[in-house]
């Protein structure tokens, strides 16, 4: 059989390069199984205990004063894109009324604080303070006519986690005491 003699010339060092890949391949793999384990792994954060029980946005998480401070906050920083009143904006999605309800309903506020403290401003996101994201949450809720309490909204991811978006107020629980009197 007789080949081209170009083909002798390059055929040969084609075949060589297809070997070496395949041997890179092969070993890259290997460099990859044994890195997908550590030996130490990480600890992760524990899952949040039963025994903390979770808040709903009904319960008052906020106050009047921390939802002022994040409406000055919200229209130097966030009215240019979700509007004056925060409800419609040309670039950003509402941060209140029924698009933003329909949008976190069931989530909790650490969801919405870790969305905003790594996504805005847009034009440079984590510009704010943590406190200040946390005033601007306090305005968004305040907004939504979800009612002020006693006690500020914490500026900790953790306490923020704990706390349920509701879009409609949950009923009332009756003291099962109460009814045995009826």
């Amino acid at each position: 059989m007789n080949l081209p003699s170009r083909f002798l010339r390059y055929g040969g060092m084609k075949i060589k390069i297809a070997g070496v890949i395949i041997v890179l391949a092969v070993i890259g793999s290997f460099g990859l199984a044994t890195r997908a384990r550590p030996v130490n792994p990480p600890k992760q954060a524990p899952a949040p205990s039963s025994d903390q029980p979770s808040r709903s946005v009904w319960d008052g998480v906020y106050t009047t004063e921390q939802a002022k401070r994040g409406a000055a906050i919200a229209d130097r920083e966030c009215s240019t894109c979700h509007g004056a009143t925060l409800t419609s904006g040309d670039e950003g999605p509402p941060l209140a009324g029924d698009g933003f309800l329909s949008e976190w309903d069931g989530q909790n506020v650490g969801g919405l604080f870790e969305r905003m403290s790594k996504t805005m401003p847009q034009t440079d996101p984590g510009k704010l303070t943590g406190q200040e994201y946390v005033d601007v949450l306090a305005d968004v809720l305040s907004l939504n006519k979800f009612p002020a309490g006693k006690t500020e909204l914490a500026n900790s991811p953790d306490a923020l986690k704990q706390i349920r978006i509701e879009a409609t107020k949950p009923k009332e629980k009756q003291d099962p005491a109460q009814n045995s009197k009826n």
